[in-house]
């Protein structure tokens, strides 16, 4: 019988008996937090991952554990540099990889930032909308090849969501007044988007895509916000649960990495592609207002997904 797990499963619980030698997976963002912990906890399992970070150097160091981990298990892990932010660095970072011809059995877009001031990348993109999404998507197409049948395609995304969804008309908030959570929620409901229609593209080759809110931790990925800022998200998010009758705990970071291991490695291909995943179960749709456990209908819906893809092809000048 399938082993249940919940909201406070750990990486190592979900991946505990499983063998992931001969098994090569992409983990972006692991230069802090959730996406170091996930990189450990496959080379653990004896897999090779090849991690990518926009810092080097602070990924050198944050993944010292990673590294010993990957000794100890006779596994591998390598590092290669991604701006999600810079499409000429995600570019060169597909590339490399396609160039280098190592095969995936999966990729995890871990990597993202949260409720930023306004800003416009390099390429006029405004963040947010840039490095949560388009940047993922332009890397996981651009690599698609690579990735093996049986494979799966995890992004990470946030019940932020249920907060906005995405402008398909003014992703870049030109016409519209910017407010950072609203782009922030804007930009995690376009990778459970991606995730979608990804997953409709490729399931005829045995490849499955999925999202998921890991839940909330101190990943590094609020290092920005005060903690007047911290605090008042804090009481907006109990408040919120508090309608639904649910509770809000922040996660260890082995806790918070663990429903992308889930989806990634154990979860049935077949029963988690195009889905949401949360607390390692796959959620149910709830279109209720608030932050509460599960994914609105919005975010899942295969017609924006398809318009959603086709205007992020128009901005990219590129077509998949």
């Amino acid at each position: 019988m399938t082993r249940q797990f919940g909201a406070t499963s750990t990486t190592d619980e979900v991946l505990e008996g499983v063998d992931l030698r001969g098994k090569r997976y992409l983990v972006t963002g692991v230069s802090s937090g959730m996406g170091v912990e996930t990189a450990r906890a496959l080379v653990a399992r004896g897999a090779y991952v090849v991690g990518a970070a926009r810092n080097l150097a602070k990924a050198e160091v944050a993944t010292g554990v990673v590294r010993e981990a990957a000794q100890q298990q006779g596994a591998g892990f390598s590092v290669i540099e991604l701006d999600l932010a810079d499409l000429r660095s995600v570019r060169a970072a597909a590339d490399g990889l396609v160039a280098d011809g190592g095969t995936f059995d999966g990729v995890i877009a871990n990597a993202g930032v949260m409720a930023l001031p306004q800003g416009r990348t390099k390429d006029g993109f405004e963040t947010q909308f840039a490095t949560n999404f388009l940047g993922h998507f332009l890397l996981v197409n651009r690599i698609a090849s690579l990735i093996r049948e049986g494979g799966r395609v995890v992004t990470v995304s946030s019940n932020a969501l249920r907060w906005a969804d995405i402008n398909i008309e003014d992703p870049n908030f030109e016409r519209r007044p910017y407010d950072p959570w609203i782009s922030y929620g804007g930009s995690k409901t376009a990778v459970v988007l991606f995730a979608v229609e990804f997953d409709r593209r490729h399931r005829d080759r045995g490849i499955r895509a999925s999202s998921l809110m890991p839940g909330v931790s101190q990943t590094g990925l609020a290092s920005h916000l005060s903690p007047d800022d911290l605090a008042a998200l804090g009481k907006r998010i109990a408040a919120e649960l508090g309608t639904s009758g649910q509770s809000f705990a922040f996660k260890t970071i082995p806790q918070v990495a663990a429903t992308a291991i889930w989806s990634a490695v154990v979860a049935d291909g077949d029963a988690i592609g195009g889905k949401y995943a949360q607390d390692c179960q796959i959620a149910p749709i709830d279109n209720a207002p608030g932050i509460r456990f599960g994914a609105m209908s919005h975010a899942l819906d295969p017609e924006r997904a398809k318009l959603l893809w086709a205007k992020a092809e128009s901005l990219l000048g590129e077509t998949f």
